[in-house]
């Protein structure tokens, strides 16, 4: 009998804010919000963008000003607030994309017989001298020295970035000034602060996790696709004799593509179960997930974080992704807009999923999810946010192009949907189910994907699949880009509400659209009207990956044939005190109050912490112990 992994917790951070408590996706349905939502929504984006906060005697202010009516002041300013958030034009808080440094290679040529002549200072003298470089003098302070003919030399030059838009996380918002930081990459500051929020977003101490759970028997998986490329991770180690810069101790080991997992154990859950992370280039998410899926499923853990943080906005990435011509350019805009040079881009509009389009718009995010075995769920009172039936990974086979699509995909998403069928039964699995498309915004994949979700739709009998796509708010994070899905999934089962896919008033023509229903507009379904949701991943070299995701509703019906009435009535009990914390946390993030959870240099232990006692191993402060006693499938082929 295998374990049902529970999604109990989610948090994040993206261009649209806090993922925890349907932040992040009610920022994308904004406009079918009630009144009382959307000041919430407000009040958590105010707060997040450092516009907001309550000062020592309780009063609000509203940029270092003292407001009287919170609300009032929210809705007046809520034009820019909501600006300041999704796809948008780049800002210049990491870099600036109309100054773009880089070396340019000149011969400079003697003019006369005699040469050139030219100096350094001694300091900056380099270690080995150029062969052609004749020393004249030197002065104490600076070295003369003349070349015959010609030099070469390396002058910064700036340039404008040809890609002007992304999907950046809310103006303002700086994850490096919300704990000590100490030089992270980007991506690392992205980690601390999702996994926080994920962890909070329980509504369980997580003491009282590993006071119930042996600590061998938590598994955390999470990574990214490019790893850290900002200045403090392998982008600096790269640049850095490039940059006259001397490489740092940091910025190798930082740079890995696995540290999101190795910081949320160092630093924010003292973890010593299974770890690390498995690329799947824009699949990366499910990757992870469907390693976690699988622990939970065989028993072998009980509890696992799986996450992706990717932070690609870095003008190498962006000038690699504009090479290949995958990249929603500013020309590329401007011809589809029929727009002018000189005419003003309308930045929001880059990215147009199934639609007429020319190219991604690459973004930055980061998202976690926990999960709890079925069991721990009911005892701990878990907030029951839905489950993951399973994940699947199939590669393309042969390719002609490494970046080009396959029939991989077809496969796994062939086998999520059988898999959401077997559990749901036909009539609801036909009627009750939606699709979460990858829709990158490419013109390749608006054809090839389409195609696919209707021959599928065909074949398994599904006249009218309602098909959504995220990148459209958010843009493409890459690595976490399902991981932006399941964000907006979770909210469609508590809030009710298809975010429509934006910046697309109707499909390009040559968009396959038979038995599907691409949802142009939000759509108020209410909270039960869907089952499960199907999770669609494709990236680079092959990498395809679908999930097959259950409602709450689905969930706990689930749970409740396994477990009885009676276990389900204690979870019930149970989960009265885990509400009240997860609001408590939530208060605590719109005020801005709360803080990630980084522990450096905290309870470090070492060999002599372990202690052996039969078949067991006892960790000081760590409680259950790590059992020794085998288990093995293989006792029918030994003595």
């Amino acid at each position: 009998m295998a374990n049902l992994p529970v999604i109990v917790g989610f948090g994040g951070i993206s261009p649209a804010g806090r993922s925890s408590g349907l932040n992040g996706y009610r920022r994308l349905v904004f406009e079918s919000l009630d009144l009382p939502k959307r000041i919430n929504t407000l009040q958590n984006l105010g707060s997040l963008m450092g516009r907001i906060n309550k000062d020592s005697d309780g009063s609000w202010l509203w940029d270092k000003n003292t407001v009287l009516d919170i609300e009032k002041c929210l809705m007046e300013n809520t034009l820019d607030l909501l600006n300041g958030t999704l796809v948008r034009k780049l800002e210049t808080n990491l870099f600036d994309p109309s100054q773009i440094i880089q070396n340019k290679n000149f011969k400079l040529i003697a003019n006369n017989e005699r040469g050139m002549q030219f100096s350094i200072l001694n300091k900056s003298l380099p270690q080995v001298l150029p062969k052609e470089w004749r020393f004249l003098s030197n002065n104490g302070e600076t070295t003369s020295f003349n070349v015959s003919q010609s030099l070469q030399v390396n002058l910064a030059q700036f340039s404008q970035s040809p890609v002007n838009t992304a999907g950046q996380l809310p103006t303002g918002f700086d994850p490096a000034s919300l704990y000590a930081s100490r030089n992270h990459p980007r991506g690392l500051q992205l980690t601390v602060f999702g996994a926080s929020d994920a962890l909070d977003s329980m509504g369980i101490e997580w003491e009282q996790i590993r006071e119930k759970v042996a600590p061998d028997r938590i598994s955390v998986y999470a990574g990214s696709c490019l790893s850290q490329l900002d200045i403090n991770g392998n982008g600096g180690l790269l640049q850095a004799r490039l940059r006259g810069k001397r490489v740092s101790s940091k910025q190798l080991p930082l740079g890995l593509a696995e540290m999101p997992a190795d910081f949320i154990n160092a630093y924010l859950l003292g973890s010593m179960g299974t770890t690390g992370a498995t690329q799947g280039a824009c699949a990366t998410f499910l990757y992870n997930l469907r390693n976690a899926v699988e622990d939970i499923r065989r028993g072998t853990h009980r509890v696992a974080i799986v996450g992706t943080s990717e932070a690609p906005l870095t003008p190498e990435v962006l000038e690699g992704f504009c090479a290949m011509g995958a990249l929603a350019d500013d020309a590329g805009l401007r011809t589809l807009d029929g727009l002018s040079k000189d005419a003003q881009i309308n930045h929001r509009k880059a990215c147009r999923p199934f639609g007429e389009n020319c190219g991604f718009t690459l973004s930055e995010s980061a998202q976690f999810v926990v999960l709890f075995d079925d069991q721990l769920a009911i005892e701990l009172g878990a907030n029951i946010q839905g489950a993951v039936n399973d994940v699947f990974i199939s590669a393309d086979g042969f390719k002609k192009s490494i970046s080009g699509p396959g029939a991989g995909n077809t496969i796994c998403m062939a086998k999520a949907m059988a898999a959401t069928r077997h559990v749901l039964g036909e009539e609801k699995f036909k009627n009750r189910c939606f699709m979460q498309a990858h829709g990158t915004g490419t013109p390749q994949n608006r054809t090839t994907e389409s195609a696919m979700f209707s021959r599928l739709a065909k074949e398994f009998g599904i006249k009218n699949l309602p098909v959504l796509a995220v990148k459209s708010y958010l843009g493409h994070s890459v690595a976490s880009s399902a991981g932006d899905q399941l964000m907006a999934t979770l909210g469609v089962w508590q809030d009710g509400i298809l975010p429509a896919i934006q910046n697309v008033d109707s499909l390009a023509q040559d968009v396959t659209s038979q038995n599907l229903d691409f949802v142009l507009e939000h759509r108020n379904t209410g909270t039960t009207a869907f089952d499960a949701a199907f999770l669609n991943s494709k990236g680079f070299g092959g990498n395809n990956a679908s999930a097959s995701v259950l409602s709450p509703t689905v969930t706990k019906a689930m749970l409740q044939r396994r477990h009885g009435k009676k276990a389900m009535k204690t979870h019930e009990t149970e989960h009265l005190k885990v509400q009240e914390l997860r609001e408590s946390n939530q208060v605590k993030a719109r005020e801005g109050s709360t803080a990630p959870l980084y522990r450096f240099d905290y309870n470090v232990l070492d060999d002599q912490a372990l202690c052996f006692e039969g078949d067991a191993i006892n960790i000081r402060g760590v409680a259950p112990s790590v059992s020794l006693t085998p288990s093995s499938a293989y006792d029918d082929m030994i003595d």
